[in-house]
């Protein structure tokens, strides 16, 4: 293959010899590397077909042949990072080499067919459009301004389930279109590891507040009648509070529904493992659009709203009024993370409605569109049953009224 050096041809000792240069590696890597296009391809060994990484079994698979090959990465907890540390050097590497371009076309010659494959802003993992064959873009992830992936948590919901958890939720949308729900025809359905960055941080906080304590009185009203009323009596309070925090996710990836895919946590992190592309291999993925840096007060935000129900806790009473906090941020640390979202989108009336499934746990979020025709009769079978059921009630007291009758006393009957 033209341009390109096979890697995996290691010998036993653990080495590999790159163009008569012997160099020492860790752990056995079959991909192609295509140094000339920064991308890499798996072959299969038995038929040179392109390997994927298979759900169900969790290994690479090659869909021509079937054959199976087991993932040479070694499973390793995912260690986090210190943030100010690793930030500082980043920024001194940005100054000093430029990474990828990763906004706007990128294109690569596949290695395959010669096609030309275009990764567009900040995917990093695609199929050839001409011979279906995984391309990975090797240089954003290894690139010196960038921050490299720490871990993966690979897909555990297969197409099988992914397919017959989105056929359950459309089905279950009932006022979406008809058109809509002929998502299989008209719609994109892919698993796509989409990037995250996971927060560390022990907390310390001080605050001031009331803490509410709730009594009742009596009272008699104008019509002399008891009635009691809850009030509450405040008293000042000061405290501290200490908290840590472990994985708290932010996703940072723009262009999506941040909202739609917030609902899909809880995120099982503490199974990643070391970043291997591997994984990747057969399925797209994308690299941050905001580093982690920029995505620290929105994971902020989100500890700040523990630490508020800490100090609610910590002042105690019925009740509890928060006047002022302050808090410390210490031993700020991180991890890159790849996460697996399958991703349904469905083009109507012109505009792109999504929806997401966790790759992990099957929780679906999504947006749908609403069928006006759909609506409009539901409503008007709301008033028509409405209008029924008056008819009905008033024809039924119209007959009753009508076969009422007096009865004469027996005394007076002759």
């Amino acid at each position: 293959m033209a341009g390109s050096i096979a890697l995996g041809a290691a010998g036993v000792d653990g080495a590999e010899q790159v163009r008569g240069e012997v160099r020492e590696r860790g752990p056995v890597d079959r991909a192609m590397l295509h140094r000339t296009e920064g991308t890499r391809t798996y072959p299969c060994g038995a038929c040179g077909g392109q390997l994927n990484f298979d759900i169900a079994s969790q290994k690479l698979r090659c869909p021509s042949c079937g054959v199976y090959e087991e993932i040479h990465a070694a499973r390793e907890a995912v260690v986090a990072r210190d943030l100010v540390e690793e930030m500082g050097r980043l920024r001194a590497r940005q100054e000093s080499a430029s990474g990828p371009v990763i906004t706007g076309e990128w294109e690569v010659k596949c290695q395959s067919c010669g096609g030309e494959t275009a990764f567009v802003g900040t995917l990093t993992a695609t199929r050839c459009p001409y011979c279906a064959t995984p391309v990975q873009r090797d240089d954003v992830h290894n690139a010196p301004a960038r921050l490299p992936v720490d871990g993966v948590v690979p897909f555990r919901v297969d197409e099988k389930r992914a397919r017959e958890l989105v056929e359950k939720w459309v089905a279950g949308r009932w006022f979406a279109p008809n058109d809509f729900k002929k998502y299989k025809r008209t719609g994109s359905f892919a698993p796509v590891y989409h990037a995250y960055f996971t927060y560390d941080a022990q907390t310390y906080s001080w605050y001031e507040g009331e803490r509410g304590i709730e009594y009742t009185e009596s009272y008699r009203d104008d019509d002399g009648n008891t009635q009691t009323v809850t009030r509450v009596r405040w008293y000042p309070v000061a405290g501290e509070v200490a908290r840590d925090f472990v994985d708290v996710p932010v996703l940072a990836n723009d262009t999506v529904d941040r909202s739609r895919i917030k609902a899909l946590e809880p995120w099982p992190v503490a199974d990643a493992t070391g970043y291997s592309p591997e994984y990747l291999a057969g399925h797209l993925a994308r690299t941050y659009d905001r580093d982690v840096e920029e995505l620290l007060p929105e994971a902020q935000a989100t500890m700040t709203e523990v630490i508020e129900d800490t100090v609610r806790a910590d002042i105690g009473g019925d009740q509890q009024r928060i006047h002022s906090l302050r808090s410390n941020w210490n031993a700020l640390a991180y991890k890159h993370l790849l996460l697996p979202i399958w991703l349904l989108t469905v083009i109507y009336a012109d505009k792109p409605f999504q929806v997401y499934i966790n790759g992990l746990t099957g929780e679906v979020s999504g947006a749908r569109p609403w069928s006006k025709i759909k609506i409009a009769f539901a409503i008007a079978a709301a008033v028509l049953a409405v209008i029924l059921a008056l008819v009905i009630y008033s024809a039924l007291h119209r007959h009753g009224a009508h076969h009422t009758s007096v009865r004469t006393p027996p005394s007076r009957r002759r």
